[in-house]
């Protein structure tokens, strides 16, 4: 129940001793008292019930009641006459009703059924019901035809101030030093004998403390100290507790829930639009803003959040994007750049195409030395184009290795394709749509340049332009769109302006008519948006803003903004050229790193391989070694134990000269030399055989200059290396 409230008193001292108390405490917890009812003590019911319909035609809900037990119970009658004790109202009576409640008729509690009130807390004990049962025994006896009654606040407050004041007296004694005087000259009373002890006995009564009917008995402050209280709730005729309350720790102990006027366990929201009250007042903003000071209940229209209007109004949600911004003319680029054809890649995926270009062909090279393919170039620039070419070429015939295809299938299908793709697209845009540009880009250089700026008459961006900087005689106020367009095209060396500056909703309808010539530069100054301004506690405002989140939140305010803004199909080749328009490393970031880790793995890989085969040959050719060593018959240099030895034959080469082959144990052909060699064949044959030489169409001395050829072999398996050397 947030809001505000309405506050019924009677027009005595009573009732107006609490009304400064009662502000503070409301503006305390964000509400205030919008309304004050002053009843007189002599008002008739007929008077109570106009009063109760102008209360009704208010929006407030919330009553706060503080007045004397009959004016009350007049008032909670004839409210439930007219129907304010229905659904939605909340009525709340202050201590001094509440304290006595149990003296009200039953009618009266029927009336005030849903009413919240606060009480003294009185703690129970063995003497309070002791009292009350003697209380109600002497009742009965006196008025043997009323109701029961039961005992108040005020009655047990009452009976201990009896018990301080007897013993305060009893503590000081007697004085037989009394006077006779006339107080006031008054004529009512008699002579009266007043004591000289007066003070004495007001001292000792302020300071006796005492376990009472009523509690704590503490009279130190000169008034009954209380520190705990009951909230209650009317129900039907009696009434029920449904919490405690203290200063210290506020809700202590929460007993039972609240039911509300008309049996309602819905919490009031405390306002309603009153449907016989008075109609709402609506200002709709054109120029000014002070007009809407204390006149209206709400203002529409151009409404933009501010700091210093704050002080004064409540503002809902805005409703529109934020913003202010320039609107300057536009000169054409038609894109007759020479290097235009490097604009659709940025500097950053050009440099990173370029190091992964030559990475990947360098880790492709790599990845074919090391699995012996001899394709790769004699000189430094023959393997530098050929791993160049790794790059852009899948060469079949080249690559042999199945790490090195992998390298450039990734390289090739996932990399170097979708870039081509993304750059064919963005050259093609940027030769194809003609290109719009600003004149200006940055409200400093109109500053720095002393251009003419213009503004809508009456908006604060008139004061805004001056805060940024702008000298008040190059500000400019126009009143019309067709005065913007008239300035605009005049220019400023023509007594127009540069740039307009207009908030952003407005200047996105100003170029639904001009969207060719002109162009949106910015924002230059954030703002929250339009919104709609309430007087300060409107309770209105949570209403509104809840609507217009919910209308923002959906495709409504979408409808509505493509009906009243610029036409994306008349301006769909239109655009400000900007450098966001290139391709960026960050757009392929995730293909490059996929590039760089297959390259990376498959080289470790590659490198892996090559390093375990290289250590299982040297251990290999280390065995061989030892048991040629070993063998006291061949001597150094000779293979024993099932070695095969090589025979050379003899060929005729023909026209074309003569070859060599060299075969293992199965004739198998390892190698080919040059045509126009001697051949060489390696046949089984005894273990003792060594090689002769057979003339061939090449002489000894060309022989000599052939490396040896090595055979696998294996002293474990009975087959080990031959070597033939070419003399």
């Amino acid at each position: 129940m947030d809001g505000e409230r309405s506050f019924l008193s009677a027009k005595t001292d009573y009732g107006r001793g609490i009304v400064p108390y009662l502000v503070d405490a409301l503006q305390g917890i964000g509400a205030r008292v919008s309304y004050r009812s002053v009843i007189s003590q002599t008002t008739t019911g007929d008077q109570i019930i106009s009063e109760l319909y102008k209360l009704m035609t208010m929006q407030t809900r919330v009553f706060v009641v503080h007045m004397n037990l009959n004016l009350a119970s007049l008032l909670f009658t004839k409210a439930k006459e007219v129907g304010m004790m229905s659904k939605g109202y909340a009525w709340i009576i202050t201590d001094g009703l509440s304290n006595l409640i149990g003296s009200m008729s039953p009618s009266v509690l029927e009336a005030m059924d849903g009413a919240l009130g606060v009480q003294f807390y009185l703690p129970e004990s063995a003497e309070l019901d002791k009292f009350t049962m003697r209380w109600n025994r002497r009742f009965e006896t006196d008025h043997p035809n009323d109701p029961p009654s039961k005992v108040n606040l005020f009655a047990l407050w009452g009976y201990d101030v009896i018990w301080a004041v007897a013993r305060a007296a009893e503590n000081i004694g007697a004085d037989n030093n009394a006077s006779v005087q006339n107080p006031n000259g008054s004529t009512s009373l008699e002579r009266l004998k007043t004591s000289t002890n007066g003070p004495k006995l007001l001292k000792a009564i302020s300071q006796y403390k005492f376990r009472g009917l009523s509690g704590n008995f503490d009279l130190s402050d000169r008034e009954m100290q209380a520190s705990t209280f009951r909230i209650i709730n009317v129900v039907g005729k009696q009434w029920k507790d449904i919490g405690l309350w203290t200063a210290r720790n506020e809700i202590l102990l929460q007993l039972n829930p609240v039911l509300w006027p008309g049996n309602s366990t819905e919490i009031p929201r405390g306002w309603e639009i009153p449907v016989r009250g008075k109609k709402l007042q609506v200002g709709v903003h054109s120029s000014g803003y002070q007009e809407f000071m204390r006149n209206y209940d709400i203002a529409i229209g151009d409404i933009t959040i501010r700091y210093n209007r704050s002080f004064y109004v409540d503002f809902t949600l805005p409703y529109t994007e934020s913003g202010v911004a320039m609107v300057v003319p536009v000169k054409t680029s038609e894109n007759k750049n020479t290097w235009i054809f490097a604009k659709p890649l940025s500097k950053g995926l050009w440099g990173g195409s370029i190091a992964l270009f030559v990475g990947t062909g360098f880790v492709v090279w790599v990845l074919e030395f090391l699995g012996g393919n001899e394709k790769l170039g004699d000189s430094h620039h023959e393997r530098l184009v050929i791993m160049l070419f790794f790059s852009l070429f899948q060469q079949k015939d080249k690559v042999k290795g199945l790490l090195s295809r992998i390298v450039l299938l990734v390289w090739l299908l996932f990399l170097l394709v979708i870039i081509t793709s993304s750059y064919t697209a963005s050259l093609a845009s940027m030769l194809t749509v003609q290109q719009l540009q600003p004149t200006v880009t940055d409200v400093h250089e109109l500053i720095k340049n002393k251009e003419y700026v213009g503004y809508h008459r009456g908006s604060y961006v008139g004061g805004l332009l001056e805060e940024i900087g702008f000298d008040s005689s190059k500000i400019k106020a126009y009143d019309s769109p067709e005065d913007f367009h008239d300035a605009l095209s005049s220019g400023s060396k023509n007594g127009g302006i540069s740039a307009l500056v207009h908030e952003v909703p407005y200047i996105k309808l100003f170029l639904t008519k001009h969207c060719k010539e002109y162009i949106m530069v910015g924002p230059i100054y954030k703002t929250a948006g339009f919104v709609y301004a309430f007087p300060k506690g409107s309770p209105l405002l949570g209403d509104i803003s809840k609507a217009i989140l919910n209308i923002t939140g959906g495709d409504t305010i979408i409808q509505i903004e493509k009906k009243w803004t610029v036409d994306e199909n008349i301006c769909q080749n239109i655009g400000a050229t900007n450098d966001s328009g290139s391709l960026t490393f960050d757009s392929f970031r995730g293909l490059f790193i996929l590039t760089g880790a297959v390259s990376a793995c498959s080289l470790y890989i590659g490198l892996a391989i090559y390093l375990i085969k290289r250590r299982m040959g040297l251990n290999n050719q280390d065995g061989g070694n030892q048991q040629g060593g070993d063998d006291p018959e061949g001597g150094q240099g000779q293979e024993e134990n099932g070695q095969d030895q090589a025979e050379v034959m003899q060929h005729d080469g023909g026209e074309g000269g003569r070859g060599l082959e060299i075969d293992d144990q199965h004739g198998e052909a390892l190698r080919d030399i040059e045509s126009g060699d001697e051949i060489r064949e390696m046949q089984p044959n005894n273990r003792t055989a060594q090689p002769r030489w057979v003339m061939g169409s090449s002489s000894p001395e060309t022989a000599e200059k052939r490396s040896s050829l090595k055979h696998r072999g294996s002293g474990s398996s009975n087959h080990h290396r031959a070597k033939t050397m070419i003399y």
